[in-house]
């Protein structure tokens, strides 16, 4: 059966048949603001009964989005991009925004930007990008995301992949992707897609990375874990990173299952996002030091290869991971940094309980830089 077979795509909010006519009438506003894009697999694993369901928050649009908060370009991307479409921002790794369509749009995105401006933001020519990256010898990683890579056809995506790849000191390729738990059969119905992943990996100094992102237990159903088997399968090695999102995993108790459950099928956890303050994202925003405790005592639960994961936010001048808090105190370490000199620096503020970004802070205690040898290697 083809995937086209398997998958129906609603792409106008008034087609969602489970919802009343009263509702549709009433989302109409907030899905022509910022774009609506669903699939009947994902829409099949909502609880219709219930007006609070998770994955209903995920995709399905919600009035207070319509709240005027946030920015449509929160962590500053603009300021390291080289051409529309790519981003450099660490020294080592390269940003490609090869798609400019998901398979599903997440409410909660922080690129709505790319929705509204699609020609602008995502890249188009790939030549130049290539030719930039073969003049950069410090880039050994290269990120696809979008939009959804696996959203191309996988053609095109092999095309990509093949250029990139045959870079010498690109060693690493990574695919960021959501498809995985919005349409697992694009992965188990596509031979040629495990084929060409499966070819890039038999270079032994080489490796493809599928960074996956789940960000509720029942989205890992049985076809979600086949596809994850099969990318396993291939050679690709598997990675999840979710955003921390009211409503949907702010609980501890789920998202200790969720980490459980990547642990379980070999998909490890690697970064918890704080969620970007992206505009029509406060609903979905914990405040930091809440979110914090939130995620500690989901680790709490769990084995040591289920917490491995980081709590993290993507500030335009790096990855600020949040390693801890007191009563009084809140503890950041620059997990990895725009400004080579700053990774690993350690920052102590002021609690401020209402914070949700790291602009919210502004009384620092201590500040301890770390002036380190910068390694092209290094951790991002």
């Amino acid at each position: 059966m083809s995937i086209e077979t398997k998958t129906k795509y609603v792409t106008k909010i008034e087609n969602v048949k489970q919802l009343s006519s009263s509702e549709k009438q009433a989302l109409n506003p907030v899905a022509e603001r910022f774009a609506f894009r669903c699939n009947d697999y994902y829409l099949s694993l909502i609880n219709w009964n219930d007006p609070n369901d998770p994955l209903r928050k995920a995709v399905i649009p919600s009035a207070a989005e319509m709240e005027e908060w946030g920015r449509l370009d929160p962590s500053d991307e603009k300021q390291y991009t080289i051409m529309p479409g790519m981003e450099h921002k660490y020294n080592s790794t390269v940003l490609l925004l090869i798609s400019s369509v998901c398979d599903s749009i997440c409410r909660y995105c922080f690129r709505k930007r790319l929705f509204v401006n699609p020609r602008q933001e995502y890249l188009r020519d790939i030549d130049s990008a290539v030719q930039y990256i073969k003049e950069h010898t410090e880039i050994t990683n290269v990120l696809l995301t979008g939009g959804d890579p696996l959203a191309l056809s996988t053609s095109r995506l092999k095309m990509i992949i093949n250029a990139v790849g045959h870079i010498e000191h690109v060693k690493i390729i990574r695919i960021g992707s959501r498809i995985p738990a919005f349409n697992p059969y694009r992965i188990t119905e596509d031979t040629d897609l495990l084929q060409m992943i499966e070819n890039f990996n038999g270079d032994n100094r080489k490796r493809l990375y599928i960074m996956t992102q789940f960000i509720h237990p029942r989205e890992l159903t049985t076809p979600a874990v086949k596809a994850i088997k099969l990318l396993q399968r291939s050679g690709a090695i598997m990675a999840n990173q979710l955003p921390l999102l009211r409503g949907v995993n702010d609980n501890p108790d789920v998202l200790a299952d969720l980490l459980a459950a990547l642990s379980f099928v070999g998909n490890a956890p690697y970064y918890i996002f704080q969620c970007r303050p992206a505009l029509g994202n406060k609903m979905f925003t914990v405040p930091i030091e809440e979110g914090y405790e939130i995620i500690e005592r989901a680790k709490a639960n769990v084995s040591g290869l289920a917490k491995r994961c980081r709590f993290v936010m993507s500030h335009s001048t790096g990855k600020i991971e949040i390693v801890g808090k007191t009563e009084n105190l809140v503890f950041f370490k620059y997990h990895r940094a725009a400004e080579d000199t700053d990774s690993g620096r350690f920052m102590v503020f002021k609690s401020n309980p209402g914070a949700c970004w790291f602009d919210d802070y502004d009384e620092v205690v201590r500040d301890y830089p770390v002036h380190l040898p910068y390694r092209t290697y290094g951790p991002d």
